[in-house]
């Protein structure tokens, strides 16, 4: 450029734009006085872009991290990570990426500046394909939720969601039996997964592997045969679960983005249906009380909230992202708890 540029792009892709501007010598940037007051699609608000976006603090040296979804607007990602790195001095930013082809993504923002990414639906299982090295838990479950690019380029990818659900509902139960005991509650438990994608095979091991004996559902039958053989377990559609009730006692997944907003009167089961277990989490956060929990909660079953799969997934990200041995947990569980 030979004179000062402000250059935006609109609508939900553009948005990066509107952040990572003053980066690549954009002249200004600008948002609106307050929400809902935008003058142009996805516009953000000039608050959002100082205290959430930390817009005055962005330069050329500035490493771009974010999440990679579609849908991802509601993701409450950006403010947990922005407020993290700022905690402990890292000139990086965190922003929204909606994507539709990850593959492309990933070749297209390749400068070594775009360090590390979170990944969720739709992109978990094709993340594995795309990076150049993956962990080896994230390779059993067939799914990454983490990427970091190296110095020299190439793409690792880890998953921190098995260990944030799991560790979340084994604290869940342990809370309502007060008990302290090494050996973990879901062993020897039938565990229920609804929903055969990313999240789903990350809980299915998860659960497998503290010795549950674990039952896939799932809308596409056929997803969720795929994922039984892998795991060693049965596979049911979602309208053969609502009258699945073998035992009593038993605990439900839900992994799906259904009762996800704006659709808060979705729910993957009848409250009649969820009679028959003790145990209810939702992986959906946003709303944080899904109709899922709500109804569990009224038929007497201990409920875990997605909130706590994603505040410790993403401390297992935080700490891959910085190379730093633990995660703000105060910081960030405040964070998450004070924005939801």
């Amino acid at each position: 450029k030979q004179v000062p540029i402000i250059g935006l792009v609109m609508n939900d892709r553009g948005f990066i734009s509107r952040v990572l501007c003053p980066k690549f010598g954009g002249y200004l940037t600008f948002g609106s006085l307050e929400k809902g007051k935008e003058s142009a699609p996805s516009q953000p608000t000039a608050a959002d872009l100082i205290n959430v976006y930390n817009i005055r603090q962005i330069g050329p040296d500035t490493k771009v991290f974010g999440i990679i979804g579609n849908p991802v607007g509601h993701s409450k990602s950006p403010i947990l990570h922005n407020e993290a790195f700022r905690s402990v001095g890292l000139n990086a930013v965190y922003v929204p990426f909606l994507v539709d082809d990850l593959a492309k993504f990933l070749s297209t923002y390749s400068s070594p500046d775009f360090a590390g990414f979170s990944c969720t639906i739709p992109h978990k299982e094709a993340a594995v394909r795309c990076c150049d090295e993956v962990d080896p838990i994230a390779r059993d479950i067939g799914a990454v939720n983490t990427i970091i690019r190296k110095p020299d380029g190439k793409l690792v990818g880890y998953n921190t969601d098995y260990v944030g659900a799991i560790s979340a509902i084994e604290d869940g139960i342990r809370a309502t039996q007060q008990t302290h005991s090494t050996v973990s509650p879901l062993a020897g438990r039938l565990f229920v997964v609804i929903g055969a994608g990313g999240a789903g095979k990350a809980l299915a091991y998860g659960a497998k592997e503290k010795g549950a004996r674990v039952v896939i559902a799932n809308r596409t039958f056929a997803r969720a045969q795929e994922l039984g053989n892998l795991i060693g377990g049965p596979a049911l559609t979602l309208t053969e679960l609502e009258n699945y009730h073998p035992e009593e006692g038993m605990i439900l997944a839900n992994t799906t983005a259904i009762g996800m907003h704006p659709n808060v009167n979705e729910t993957p089961l009848s409250k009649q249906a969820l009679k028959s277990y003790a145990v209810v989490f939702d992986a959906v956060y946003t709303p944080k009380e899904t109709r899922l929990l709500r109804e569990a909660a009224e038929c007497g079953a201990t409920v875990v909230s997605g909130l706590e799969m994603f505040i410790r997934q993403a401390m297992g990200q935080f700490e891959h992202f910085t190379g730093m041995p633990a995660a703000p947990d105060s910081l960030m569980r405040d964070i998450v708890l004070r924005k939801t």
